[in-house]
């Protein structure tokens, strides 16, 4: 048998391919090629390796008399030898006859109507073949002035579907009728190659969907894959686009970037394409300032910390990586806020307030994430006094332990003296008793004894006045 990328994309019976970057016209039913079939020996994917719940809902459909198959990322990343989050399947059932077909099923989305067939926690989507349709509206399909697609519910074949999926590497259907691998768009050579390729124009498929940008970033950033040159010009002349964007869909956006291991990567990506300016803004404009260097700097250690915490399945939150994004712009918001006499501690509130506020416009921050996000740096100025009861109290603070982890990077980064950090380090592994010390305990018991025995004095003092 022979190897995978070997005996794969010699058949030129099949059909022939064109040279990479033509673009095919979705609507031009002659100039689709066929499929090419890789039979299961030429091929590694194995249904050991498909979660159970996804056999099921594809043998259900089988049996049924559909044909079903998986497509997209899960098939993907198994010729990759990663491991598949999910799997998406894909048939030729209308998503009210999945419905019908399962008890646990729930159909979603106006845009793109999908079947969600739920177990437990698990959620296997299966979508409807879609169809290439022509280029106008109509009561399915709706466009924007800009191109981009607000709403398409026009169903087909699996012929007509490759053409509507993003890039090649994600158009590889999986057959669960026979276990055959079906390729339309050399999708199998740009995996070899660590290609990332747009089917159709890419300006077309950008204007479509601004955020297919972001997702060819992030695919490139995960997969240490290279962007096609045709598909990497348009994305800095259409990056605006991003700004008409849902802020909400944005936020679901950033996770996905920031989010998946390869956060520092994205980031550069991000700015080499001048995208990360859409989403933050403000930030974009601290790594060009004066203190630029050090801005990008913090960020991008605070990035770093944030791959190694996934790389460790340690949990990661929203609430610390806006904190690390919005940092540079909200320290200077800050220390203008001071010039004018704010109260170091009120300085951060404020600062906060405002930035988040204005980042809203742009990428949503959810009330559950902002909320503590503030509290958070505004502890940061409290850690500067170690002593007294009130400093010891911040060990009980519900956002201590990002309130800290938060310090340690600005330690790391010159921000904080670090012997400040190493204090807050220490004093968490001392007993009770050690730490009432190391707060200045027993100097704060001794002046109480002669405050109280003072208040005593003047009280009897008074009374024999009396």
């Amino acid at each position: 048998m022979p190897r995978f990328g070997e005996g794969c994309y010699d058949s030129q019976d099949l059909y022939e391919v064109e040279p990479h970057g033509r673009y095919l016209n979705s609507t031009d039913t002659e100039s689709r090629p066929l499929p090419k079939i890789i039979p299961r020996s030429e091929h590694p994917i194995s249904r050991a390796n498909i979660s159970n719940n996804a056999l099921k809902v594809l043998y259900r459909l089988k049996n049924a008399g559909y044909s079903a198959f998986i497509v997209g990322g899960g098939v993907r990343d198994l010729l990759l030898g990663r491991h598949p989050k999910d799997f998406d399947v894909v048939t030729d059932a209308r998503p009210e006859e999945v419905d019908a077909l399962f008890r646990n099923c729930r159909l979603i989305g106006r845009r793109f109507r999908l079947a969600h067939v739920r177990f437990g926690r698990d959620i296997v989507e299966v979508a409807t073949f879609r169809a290439a349709g022509a280029a106008g509206d109509d009561d399915d399909r709706l466009h924007d002035e800009s191109g981009r697609i607000l709403r398409d519910n026009v169903y087909g074949t699996i012929d007509e579907d490759v053409w509507r999926r993003d890039f090649t590497i994600n158009a590889l259907y999986y057959n669960i009728a026979d276990f055959t691998l079906w390729d339309y768009v050399s999708g199998l050579e740009d995996i070899k190659s660590r290609t990332l390729r747009l089917i159709g124009d890419p300006e077309t498929r950008y204007r479509e969907d601004p955020v297919r940008m972001l997702r060819a970033v992030r695919l490139a950033a995960k997969l240490e894959f290279t962007i096609a040159p045709e598909a990497a010009e348009p994305i800095p002349r259409l990056a605006p686009l991003l700004a008409d964007v849902p802020p909400a869909r944005l936020f679901d956006e950033v996770l996905k970037l920031f989010h998946a291991g390869h956060a520092v990567r994205s980031l550069e990506l991000l700015r080499e394409y001048g995208l990360f300016q859409y989403l933050f803004p403000r930030t974009e404009e601290a790594f060009r300032g004066e203190d630029g260097a050090a801005a990008l700097e913090f960020v991008r250690m605070g990035l770093a910390n944030t791959d190694q915490r996934i790389q460790e399945d340690k949990p990661v939150t929203p609430t610390f990586l806006y904190a690390v994004l919005l940092w540079p712009v909200i320290r200077a918001e800050a220390k203008a806020l001071e010039a004018e006499r704010y109260a170091p501690v009120l300085a951060i509130t404020e600062a906060a307030h405002r930035v988040v506020t204005e980042q809203q416009r742009h990428t949503t921050l959810p009330r559950r994430f902002a909320s503590p996000m503030k509290e958070m740096l505004a502890m940061q100025p409290r850690f500067e006094n170690r002593r007294g009861p009130r400093a010891q109290r911040l060990l009980e603070h519900k956002r201590f332990r990002a309130a800290y982890d938060f310090l340690v990077l600005r330690s790391r980064c010159g921000e904080v003296d670090p012997e400040i950090a190493e204090f807050w380090t220490r004093v968490q592994e001392m007993t009770p008793e050690e730490q009432r010390e190391a707060f200045g305990g027993s100097k704060q018991r001794r002046s109480a004894r002669r405050r109280r025995g003072r208040r005593r004095a003047a009280a009897a003092g008074t009374f024999d006045a009396a």
